[in-house]
C-alpha cells in the first residue's frame, strides 16, 4: 500500500485525515497515516500555539489545510488585513445580520461572553490565510499545504515548494484539476459530491478517474465519503494514491467536539447531509437542521457571496460551538454522507487498523476471484 506519496512524505499508509482538532492530527499521525489541521478558524498567532502543541505530541509528518478561494468578495483589494474587514463589512446588509441573531434567539442560544467575540475574517481570503502559510512553514512537521477552495495564487505555491514542502489544492471537476496543474501543485485531491464541506457536483466513482486521467503522473488522493478500506481499495485500483478522509474523524475518541454534537452525527443518516450556502457563502454539505431550513425559504434572506456570509455567521459558530448542547438545531456541522456509516466513537487508531485490515480483505476477495 506504499505508495510514491507515502515515500515522498514518510507516512506508512496514504490515509490523509482532515481535521480541526489538534488531539486528531497527532493521534492519525502517530498511527502511520498523515493529520492535516485545518487552520481557516485560527488566527496566526493561535495557529503556533496549535502546531507548537502537535509538535509536542507526535514526531510524525503532518499537513495544514488553508482556503483561499478562487473568487471571493474584496479580492484583488490591496488592503492589508484589518482594512479589507472594515471593507467587507461596510457590504452586509443589517438585514442578514439581524436574521442571524434572531435565529440563534429564538432557539435560545446564549450570547458569548464580551471578551470572546470572533473575528469575523480569518483565513477566507489570500490576504488572511498568508500569515498562515507563514506560520506554518516555520514547522519542521508540516510537510505539505493543501488549499481546500480553488487553485492557491502562483506566489504561494512557490513559497511552499521553496521550503521544500508539497503543496495540493482540492478539485471537484476535471476543469478545476487542469486549473491547479497549470499553476504547479505537487498533488491534487479529487472529491466527489457526497464530501463533507465545501463539494461539487461529481459523485466520487465518476469524477477520481476523470481526475486522475487527466493530469496523470501528478498524484490523485481520492475524497468524498470514504470511511473503510474498502473504498481505499477502490480509489488506488483506479490509479489514486491514497484517500483524503474528513467526516470520520469528526467522532473518534481524540475530536474535541462537545458529547451533544457527535451525537448528532451519530444519530443522522446520509440523507440529513445537504449542500447549503446559508454558513460560508459557498456550495457547502452539512447536516440539516432549523440554520439551512431557515436561509432556504424564498421569505427570508439569500446567503451571500464568501467571505460575507461567514462574516455574518461567524458569531453563530462561536455560540453554538461553545453551547452546543443547546443549540444543535442551528449549528454547523459540516460532514459529508458518510454521516450515515459513523454508528461509533472509536480511537482514531482504531479506524486507521480497520481500514488497513479491510483494504487487505478487498484485495484477497478480489484475488480469490481471479482465475487461476
Amino acid at each position: 500500500m506504499r505508495t510514491e506519496l507515502c515515500e515522498r512524505l514518510g507516512i506508512e499508509f496514504p490515509i490523509f485525515a482532515f481535521t480541526h482538532c489538534r488531539d486528531v492530527v497527532a493521534a492519525v499521525s502517530n498511527a502511520g497515516g498523515i493529520g492535516v489541521l485545518g487552520a481557516v478558524g485560527f488566527g496566526a498567532e493561535q495557529l503556533e500555539i496549535e502546531l507548537d502543541w502537535i509538535d509536542d505530541h507526535t514526531d510524525k509528518p503532518y499537513g495544514v489545510d488553508i482556503v483561499i478561494p478562487g473568487k471571493y468578495e474584496g479580492q484583488g483589494a490591496d488592503l492589508e488585513a484589518d482594512a479589507l474587514e472594515e471593507k467587507l463589512r461596510a457590504m452586509i446588509p443589517p438585514a442578514h445580520r439581524e436574521f442571524a441573531r434572531k435565529l440563534l434567539a429564538e432557539h435560545g442560544v446564549p450570547e458569548l461572553p464580551p471578551d470572546e467575540k470572533p473575528r469575523e475574517l480569518l483565513g477566507w481570503t489570500a490576504v488572511t490565510a498568508g500569515p498562515q502559510v507563514e506560520t506554518a512553514l516555520r514547522h519542521d512537521g508540516v510537510r505539505l499545504v493543501a488549499n481546500a477552495l480553488g487553485t492557491p495564487p502562483e506566489d504561494v505555491i512557490q513559497e511552499i515548494q521553496d521550503a521544500g514542502r508539497l503543496v495540493g489544492a482540492l478539485c471537484g471537476s476535471p476543469r478545476h484539476a487542469a486549473n491547479h496543474v497549470r499553476a504547479g501543485v505537487d498533488f491534487l485531491i479529487a472529491q466527489g459530491t457526497e464530501g463533507g464541506g465545501h463539494t461539487g457536483e461529481i459523485g466520487s466513482m465518476v469524477l477520481w478517474p476523470q481526475v486522475i486521467e487527466a493530469v496523470k503522473p501528478i498524484p490523485v488522493l481520492a475524497a468524498g465519503g470514504i470511511h473503510s478500506g474498502r473504498q481505499m481499495a477502490a480509489a488506488l485500483a483506479m490509479g489514486a494514491q491514497g484517500v483524503w478522509t474528513g467526516s470520520i474523524w469528526l467522532t473518534v475518541e481524540e475530536a474535541e467536539a462537545a458529547p451533544e454534537e457527535k451525537q448528532t452525527y451519530l444519530d443522522a443518516g446520509s440523507q440529513d447531509a445537504i449542500r447549503s450556502r446559508s454558513w460560508t457563502g459557498k456550495p457547502c454539505r452539512m447536516l440539516r437542521n432549523d440554520w439551512t431550513e431557515a436561509w432556504a425559504r424564498e421569505d427570508t434572506p439569500d446567503p451571500l457571496g464568501m467571505p460575507l456570509q461567514f462574516m455574518v455567521t461567524a458569531e453563530a459558530v462561536s455560540r453554538t460551538h461553545r453551547y452546543a448542547g443547546k443549540s444543535q438545531r442551528v449549528a454547523f456541522n459540516p460532514v459529508g454522507q458518510v454521516v450515515g456509516a459513523m454508528n461509533e466513537v472509536r480511537p482514531a487508531r482504531e479506524v486507521i487498523q480497520t481500514m488497513v485490515e479491510e483494504y487487505v480483505d478487498a484485495l484477497d476477495h478480489l484475488n480469490s476471484i481471479m482465475p487461476e
